[in-house]
């Protein structure tokens, strides 16, 4: 036997030293977002953002993630990671990661941040720090505004302990009493009702070189703070400390024991308000260790649950200065282009007989032409999907609509569009995925106001979540019914389409149609479809067609000719494509992944993934976008759609994953591609550690990032 077939069949590719730990792999992808919060690159309110997107993740990181493994250790569950780390062992690791990570956090708000939008007319002052004039402004908004929301709570034996609800920020006080001398304890809860920051009127506001500040103020808690005496007449306030708890915020429900999912969801969300168990305590490092040791004792916490903290608590908040009035503190606004092909479509709204005289085409026609493919938010997602789906409610030849919603806004244009086809007389059926994390009080909200007009609701699957993207109008046209289809890779909200890179293919293919219009049979009815013609569905057809699409990269090499794939994602964590991505790489197949967040595989790795490389893009867009291209021999297949490479999506969602038919969609989905792997400013390379580097560009070598090339291109194609 040749020396390199007997060291092939002697690697285990499932031995767990080829793996990387999920939950540190995360961590990784936040420490890059915090990077951004650091970056002088960033302009100044963008990385005041960025570092509130690091503090919003990391509490979503703890609600969930630690919350699982929390849960694991308590029911004495020794499961191995696919690195074979134990929950100890993860929890352990998280808090030594995390704790220089918070430090970082918070010096970098403090002594830079800070200082430098001081320096750009924003004070976030501290309230020990005002004038008198400011003091004496404040005690009065305190006394009329703030003072009747407030509710001050004893903790004594005839009051005990109060339940303390997720993420609220609270003041742990110490008041005497001055006729026994008898030390008691109490907690304040900073209400969520008010803003944050309490902004002082302009006139008291800092003076910059003679002009007035863009904004001053002070947090919310500090004034309340130093107003306890109104809470507590007649005793002598001692101290006072803030704190910050996290829980367990995911639900734990159990669909095959509920006859109406609705109503299960709507009672786990009642339990979700308050939260379950605590996880993580966040208080100043200053806060004695007494107070510490009482709090930990009534939460049932541990000192390892401990995040102490130099400065403001909560820096999720500072999303609030998002909306200040400086635009030369931020990004330069974009505006998404319409795509070409659009930009002369007729207005849906107007009544049929003024179509005929209007100008341009109608939504249908454009798609009869050629597959349409669009970038979001590089293209417009207003004048493309809610258009189509607006198009489709008023056009009367549209007999149906079917949808899929798994994540929309509060104001969604397209909830609107659904209602007035229904009350159109059109059939109209929508799947709204009332598992979709964080947000299914508002997709239940959707859901019940749908069926109020006579829209067909159906609330998903038993045990598979739907997180496909899937959208078909069925027209009637002279003789025959036509179907046409969105596929996409991002969820129907016309919010976030503004911030996330994402893609969508309209499409009339009778063979696709035939696909979508199956899907939803599976989704609404009691099919069980196991063959598809052209899409890939999971959990039924798509992991066995990723792998072989792999495998047939592999057996071309073997043949003599060349492999290549490249892959983007949010997320890669599941075992079985990562060992056969390491298969590929040894057969000799190059690859490229472009992962956003989460990889579990470990690229570089000599005789393992030598032939595999891996970069995140983090930048102004969070990448959502999904991509699969596999060369085939020049016989390019390239698919885009709504699944990540993760067990969860392969096995346990309902997703769609669509092959691009058009040779030129084709070509433009490689070039984006392209782009992305050259980009030099916003990708960092994942080594063999698990660690990440950041690409920067040479003295010789001019500056690369995606995401500007994409928007420039947007803008040059809409001029042309």
């Amino acid at each position: 036997m040749p020396k390199s077939k007997k060291a092939a069949h002697q690697i285990d590719l499932n031995d767990p030293q080829y793996y990387l730990n999920r939950e540190l792999s995360w961590l990784e992808f936040n420490k890059r977002v915090l990077h951004e919060a650091c970056d002088s690159r960033t302009p100044l309110l963008e990385r005041l953002k960025f570092l509130a997107i690091w503090s919003s993740n990391l509490d979503e990181f703890f609600m969930v993630r630690v919350a699982a493994l929390k849960q694991q250790v308590e029911a004495k569950i020794s499961m191995l990671a696919s690195d074979a780390r134990t929950p100890e062992q993860q929890l352990d690791e998280i808090s030594s990661m995390l704790r220089p990570l918070v430090a970082k956090e918070h010096e970098q708000f403090e002594k830079v941040l800070r200082p430098q939008l001081a320096e750009h007319g924003i004070h976030i002052l501290d309230y020990i720090d005002l004038s008198q004039k400011q003091r004496s402004y404040l005690d009065k908004y305190y006394e009329e505004q703030i003072f009747p929301v407030v509710t001050p709570l004893a903790v004594d034996p005839g009051h005990p302990f109060p339940y303390i609800s997720n993420l609220s920020l609270n003041l742990a006080v110490v008041v005497k009493n001055p006729e026994t001398q008898e030390e008691l304890f109490a907690r304040v809860k900073v209400p969520t009702v008010l803003p944050r920051f309490l902004a002082l009127p302009p006139d008291l506001g800092i003076q910059n070189n003679g002009k007035p500040a863009v904004w001053t103020g002070v947090p919310l808690e500090q004034a309340i703070a130093h107003n306890l005496e109104s809470l507590f007449p007649g005793m002598s306030i001692q101290e006072y400390h803030t704190f910050r708890i996290t829980r367990d915020a995911d639900l734990g429900l159990k669909e095959d024991e509920a006859d109406d999912l609705l109503l299960a969801i709507e009672q786990e969300l009642r339990k979700r308000r308050v939260g379950g168990d605590a996880l993580r305590l966040e208080i100043h490092s200053q806060t004695p260790e007494s107070i510490k040791k009482r709090l930990l004792e009534d939460l049932e916490l541990e000192e390892n649950d401990v995040y102490q903290v130099d400065g403001i608590i909560g820096l999720k908040d500072m999303m609030y200065f998002m909306s200040l009035p400086v635009p030369e503190l931020k990004d330069e606004p974009w505006q998404a282009v319409v795509h070409p092909r659009l930009q002369r479509i007729r207005n849906p709204n107007l009544n049929p007989e003024m179509r005929e005289i209007e100008e341009g085409k109608d939504f249908f026609t454009v798609i009869r032409e050629k597959d349409l493919f669009v970038h979001h938010p590089y293209q417009s997602f207003s004048s493309s999907v809610v258009n189509f789906i607006v198009y489709a409610a008023h056009d009367p030849n549209v007999l149906a609509i079917k949808m899929t919603l798994y994540r929309t806004s509060s104001d969604s244009p397209i909830i609107n569009a659904l209602i007035a086809a229904a009350e159109n007389g059109k059939q109209v059926s929508v799947l709204v995925e009332l598992k979709a994390r964080f947000d299914e009080e508002n997709n239940i909200y959707w859901a019940k106001r749908l069926e109020r007009v006579g829209i067909h609701v159906v609330y998903g699957l038993v045990g598979l979540k739907t997180h496909s993207k899937i959208v078909m109008v069925v027209r009637r046209e002279q003789d025959r019914i036509a179907r046409y289809v969105h596929i996409g890779t991002g969820n129907y909200n016309h919010k976030t389409a503004r911030l996330y890179t994402d893609l969508g293919l309209f499409s009339c293919n009778e063979e696709l149609g035939a696909d979508v219009t199956d899907v939803f049979n599976f989704l609404t009815g009691y099919s069980r479809q196991k063959s598809y013609r052209k899409v890939l569905v999971a959990p039924v057809t798509m992991r066995d067609r990723f792998l072989s699409l792999i495998q047939r990269e592999i057996e071309n090499i073997h043949n003599g000719l060349t492999g290549r794939i490249v892959a983007k994602m949010n997320s890669l964590v599941d075992p079985q494509i990562i060992c056969h991505l390491y298969e590929a790489s040894r057969a000799g197949v190059q690859i490229d992944l472009i992962v956003r967040g989460i990889c579990c595989l470990r690229p570089g790795l000599k005789d393992i993934s030598e032939n595999i490389r891996v970069i995140s893009i983090v930048g102004r867009f969070l990448e959502h976008s999904r991509i699969f291209y596999f060369h085939n021999n020049g016989q390019e297949e390239i698919y885009i759609g709504s699944a990540d490479w993760m067990r969860r999506n392969l096995d346990r969602r309902v997703e769609v994953i669509t092959p691009i038919l058009d040779a030129d969609i084709a070509k433009d989905l490689q070039e984006i591609l392209g782009i992305m792997l050259a980009d030099n400013r916003q990708a960092w390379e994942l080594q063999p550690d698990g660690s990440y580097i950041q690409r920067r560009p040479g003295e010789e070598v001019p500056e690369a990032s995606s995401q500007k090339i994409l928007m420039s291109m947007a803008l040059n194609s809409n001029a042309n």
